[in-house]
């Protein structure tokens, strides 16, 4: 898989919101990676990287990723490793980079778990393999005067962030703001490796999705509806389209983006939507989530330290305002 996080449209898109970005590439490796951090602690972060064809591979990125991480006066380096192979002999994962000297990050950045469908069925498979509702709802949709476009208007991502703050108010849950959606929209749908879709009722949109596109995976990243019409449930043959557009554009993979680990139960907090995900298919793919290799010792110790501190803060007025209102 290319994961459009290692690809040169993020990288360009990354530098026009004024990140500074670092690639490298090896015999065997690659990665892109950016400066990150400020007051408590500067870091080099490599999202779903570094790409390693062989743990010695992956060792020269890491020893590369380190020099870099020294010029830059940072403290550690966070990488995903999604792509590389780095295990050696019978060792797991996690023992793996442990032996390396890695930590488990303080909190896992992208996410650890996903659901992706093979793109090389063909779309009969492809709709076998998701619930009887989603496939009926695909093929009538227009019957209750709904149609799906694909956008490639980067002022089409207004509808999308329209109605994530309408479902953000409503859930309580933190989104990527505005402006960061916006900058994704004006630097990656122009290149190509980002779209819009749309779901239209009397050509009024009341469902919008953005996906990215890399050399061979779509990623399905943002999405939100119109409350008002949620009874059509509109969002489901969205996502089917974007299937079906993501394999007759001729990628691999569909990347369903973020589930719960494989046997979570109701009480995960991604236990609804990741039903939502299976319920299109595909397979469960795990990899080895967000790791921390510092580089200096006391530096990681402080940054752990103010982290921990801040959190628990967090948590002690949480606790302090649910017995208020309790009260």
């Amino acid at each position: 898989m290319a994961n459009i996080l290692q690809s040169q449209e993020w990288a360009d898109f990354q530098r026009s919101i004024g990140h500074q970005v670092v690639q490298a590439s090896g015999d065997g490796w690659r990665y892109l990676a950016t400066v990150e951090g400020g007051r408590t602690g500067r870091y080099l972060y490599c999202p779903y990287g570094p790409e390693a064809d062989s743990p010695q591979a992956f060792d020269a990125a890491l020893a590369d990723l380190t020099r870099v991480a020294k010029e830059h006066k940072c403290w550690f380096v966070r990488v995903e490793p999604a792509n590389a192979n780095f295990v050696d002999g019978l060792e797991t994962e996690k023992s793996s980079l442990r032996r390396r000297g890695m930590k488990v990050a303080p909190r896992q950045v992208q996410p650890s778990h996903t659901q992706l469908i093979d793109l090389s069925k063909d779309e009969k498979e492809l709709l076998k393999d998701m619930k009887s509702t989603n496939r009926n709802l695909y093929r009538n949709i227009y019957k209750k005067g709904v149609v799906i476009e694909r956008s490639s208007n980067p002022e089409d991502v207004n509808y999308l962030l329209k109605f994530l703050d309408d479902t953000a108010k409503r859930k309580d849950f933190n989104r990527q703001h505005d402006d960061y959606l916006r900058a994704v929209a004006r630097s990656l749908m122009p290149a190509g490796a980002a779209a819009m879709y749309l779901a239209k009722l009397e050509d009024e949109p009341i469902a919008a999705s953005l996906v990215y596109d890399s050399a061979d995976t779509r990623t399905y990243a943002h999405a939100a509806m119109d409350q008002r019409h949620r009874k059509l449930s509109a969002g489901i043959p969205l996502v089917v389209t974007m299937i079906m557009d993501a394999k007759e554009k001729g990628l691999a993979w569909f990347d369903l983006f973020g589930t719960a680990p494989e046997g979570a139960g109701p009480q995960h907090e991604w236990y609804g939507f990741t039903s939502f995900k299976k319920s299109f298919g595909g397979s469960p793919v795990s990899f080895a989530g967000t790791w921390d290799l510092p580089v200096s010792t006391g530096g990681y110790a402080a940054y752990t330290g103010v982290r921990h501190a801040r959190e628990a803060a967090i948590k002690a007025r949480k606790k302090i305002r649910e017995r208020n209102i309790g009260a």
